[in-house]
């Protein structure tokens, strides 16, 4: 039996590390362990608030 899907909302503090963690190059594994969601989830945010992922330069 598959596993069911529970959905949490966002709060502001994590969308405040997801930020903090992007500036500092951070990769989305580790800003997504840290936030305890997943990578997909976490990236998805990402997109949605207009925050890069990028680890470059």
């Amino acid at each position: 039996m598959a596993k069911k899907v529970v959905r949490r909302a966002w709060t502001k503090d994590e969308f405040r590390l997801l930020r903090s963690m992007a500036r500092e190059k951070r990769g989305v594994k580790k800003i997504a362990k840290a936030l305890k969601r997943t990578v997909g989830a976490t990236h998805a945010m990402a997109v949605k608030r207009r925050v890069s992922l990028s680890t470059r330069g």
